[in-house]
């Protein structure tokens, strides 16, 4: 029996890269389907399968050197100042000699099919709300899935016999390992050793279970990553078999829940389908972990950037559409890694600056040490990094309005986080100043030069953690003893600063020159959340950010910029706060013509690297455009604006299940004469609503009971 499969898109593209492959996953395991009708490949990879190649190492201890780092950029000497944090670590081990990497998330195998019936006329495609990908061709369906509940590869061949392998990945290993592949009867076990000696706490390698059964119509397999070197007989002896009807009906309950949370109707534009690729693909690859750069799907040893967790804007673009997007369950699995790593950013805190806290480094993976950094890429001196993470705990709040969440897990956090920033910055003259400072990843005037000092996202994001900790306690009803210090850092916070062209600025320090040919645009950042109470306050202020997101993105859209999509997206998403509808279209237009192949997977670059983070920055841009929520305050006031950057193109749509700030959900449909909206509250609230029309109108939402306009 065949199920009911029905494929989102569809297309004729036989590949061997597995770059190009279609996608399934359920978060912990993924596998890339590709290959022809002659074979098919399924490359597996697991969220747990880091190759240990870089042995971790402390912070360098360069806390003893801060007032001279301090003196060095004081005296604009930024090239020594990162320079010298370089010497140091050197000094202090030879391991710093080198760029220190994490590790590589490596695939863990390549399963493959080799049909007794290779044909004509093949075709495949993915069904967004099952996660079924179907590869078929005259008379042959191959259809596979990685089932949520099962924690399983599933495939069901129908229509031909063939053979079944299994093998390493393509490409050589940056260290050695050691490859066995068992046979018993049917089924296939590979297991991978890494080369020893390991460190402390280092993977051992890892086992590819895959159970093969023959039946009338063709051939069921099924395929599990274990972590660790079980034996062959232990790893198949713990791999279910069953029904696949049966298993996909309950893989298909919870991925098309979580997928049905939201329906968006642009009456077939692009953006329709890619709002919907990008959100299968994040759904898919967010298990006990969030999405890496490459979510749970790995064909290399030595994938980009070694495809961990960068948190300067790659990972906050991966998960910007999840919460307004109505999948919360998403966002605890970024929490639970965090809490994994803390006592490596305390020690970070203590080892690189002789403060409390938390300092984050721009790349997580096995561990949270910072240990990547260099004379020109200084990320010693990007201290936002806690500040930034603390945005995604209030964030997951405003919108889920879960107190236990908000007294248990987001409080501490938002706590170390401030008490790094209440020891590091100076205050002199009733100014504070931030130094060293960094604003991913730019060089002020294109000088060469990362290291700055009063970066404007470091006022921003400290700015947003202390009134966030004064809201947080407020509602909790505490009387924290260290609101007086909060208050008066966020008192001592200096102004953002407008450059000579009348544009926001990157840097407060007037001695940094904007860089507007760059691909990463940080000084936008309350823009991508609910805004910040000065844009709203000072139209000179938000006049100057509209003029620098325009300045950046004509960059964006010149024939000069090649590089990393998401932060496009980001821009894209400022625009939007900003009520600018028609950059915001332009920003998602260029996304979608240039950073996504026919498999519906996005890219960093045009058309170059497998990469997840515009999964999550396009639907987060769409979601953008249509509704703008500010944050919510202990008066639980929501304020919400109906289509605040809605372009011409879509003159007619609809969407349901947005969810804003409160939290509120959000049915929209609109056409050129009328716009209908549906808002419902899981608690009693007052709602103050921005209409495309300009004005606002006021209304009292009864628990769970819709409202309409």
């Amino acid at each position: 029996m065949q199920s009911n499969v029905n494929p989102s898109f569809r297309d004729a593209e036989s590949t061997e890269d597995w770059e190009r492959a279609l996608i399934s996953g359920n978060g912990r395991q993924g596998v890339l389907c590709y290959g022809s009708p002659a074979r098919l490949s399924f490359t597996l990879a697991h969220e747990d399968l880091f190759q240990p190649v870089t042995e971790p190492l402390p912070a360098p201890l360069t806390a003893p050197a801060l007032p001279r780092l301090r003196e060095l950029l004081d005296a604009d000497r930024f090239r020594d100042a990162a320079r010298a944090v370089c010497d140091l670590a050197i000094q202090e081990h030879p391991g710093y000699e080198q760029t220190r990497w994490i590790d590589p998330l490596i695939g863990a195998g390549t399963l493959t099919f080799t049909p007794a019936n290779p044909g004509d006329g093949y075709l495949r495609g993915t069904d967004f709300s099952t996660g079924v990908v179907r590869q078929e061709w005259a008379g042959v369906t191959v259809d596979a899935f990685v089932s949520r509940p099962a924690d399983l590869l599933v495939i069901r061949v129908t229509g031909t016999d063939g053979t079944v392998g299994v093998e390493p990945i393509d490409g050589t290993p940056e260290r050695p390992i050691h490859y066995t592949v068992d046979e018993l009867g049917d089924d296939l076990v590979l297991t991978g050793r890494f080369e020893q000696p390991l460190w402390a706490g280092a993977l051992p390698g890892w086992a590819l279970a895959v159970r093969v059964r023959r039946t009338e119509e063709g051939v069921l397999i099924f395929a599990r990553t274990v972590t660790g070197t079980p034996a062959p007989a232990d790893a198949l002896a713990d791999l279910p078999s069953g029904d696949f009807d049966e298993l996909l009906k309950e893989h298909a309950a919870e991925h098309g829940d979580l997928f049905g949370r939201v329906g968006l109707d642009l009456g077939g534009h692009r953006a329709q389908q890619l709002f919907d690729a990008g959100r299968y693909t994040i759904i898919s690859s967010t298990g006990r972990r969030p999405p890496t750069l490459q979510g749970v799907w790995s064909g290399t040893y030595s994938p980009p950037w070694r495809s961990g967790w960068t948190i300067d804007g790659n990972l906050q673009a991966a998960l910007l559409a999840v919460l307004p997007t109505g999948t919360p369950e998403l966002m605890p699995p970024l929490f639970d890694l965090l809490d994994e790593q803390l006592d490596d950013f305390r020690e970070n805190a203590r080892r690189l600056y002789g403060v409390p806290g938390l300092f984050a480094p721009a790349h997580l993976g096995t561990h949270g040490r910072q240990n990547h950094f260099g004379p020109i890429w200084c990320l010693t001196f990007w201290t936002a990094g806690a500040a930034w993470l603390a945005r995604l705990y209030l964030e997951h709040w405003q919108h889920t309005g879960d107190l236990d969440f908000l007294r248990e897990r987001a409080l501490p956090f938002l706590r170390e986080a401030a008490e790094f920033h209440l020891h590091f910055a100076t205050v002199a003259g009733g100014r504070a100043r931030f130094s060293p400072s960094y604003s991913p990843e730019n060089d002020p005037g294109g000088s060469g030069d990362q290291a700055t000092a009063d970066a404007t996202l470091d006022v921003q994001a400290v700015g947003a953690l202390l009134r966030g900790l004064l809201t947080v306690t407020e509602v909790l009803g505490i009387t924290d003893p260290d609101a007086l210090r909060w208050r008066s850092l966020l008192a001592a916070l200096p102004p953002m600063r407008v450059n000579d062209a009348g544009e926001l600025a990157e840097w407060v320090d007037p001695r940094f020159p904007d860089n507007h040919e760059h691909r990463h645009c940080s000084h936008f950042y309350p823009l991508y959340y609910g805004g910040d109470p000065e844009f709203d306050e000072d139209p000179a202020l938000r006049a100057a950010a509209v003029r620098a997101v325009r300045a950046r993105l004509r960059w964006w859209l010149s024939e000069a910029s090649d590089e990393m999509g998401y932060g496009l997206a980001l821009l894209g998403v400022a625009a939007a706060h900003l009520g600018l509808a028609e950059e915001a279209y332009a920003a998602l237009t260029r996304i979608s013509e240039a950073y996504w192949r026919p498999n519906l997977a996005p890219t960093h670059n045009r058309d170059h690297m497998f990469n997840v983070d515009l999964a999550g920055g396009l639907p987060a841009l769409v979601a953008a455009m249509l509704l703008r929520s500010r944050d919510v305050s202990a008066d639980g006031i929501a304020r919400i604006d109906l289509l605040p950057a809605l372009p011409a193109a879509w003159p007619t749509g609809s969407v349901r299940g947005l969810i804003a700030r409160g939290p509120v959900t959000v049915d929209l449909t609109w056409s050129p004469d009328t716009v209908r909206a549906v808002l419902t509250s899981p608690a009693d609230r007052t709602v103050h609503i921005g209409l495309p029309s300009g004005t606002i109108e006021t209304v009292t939402l009864r628990a769970n009971v819709p409202y309409r306009i």
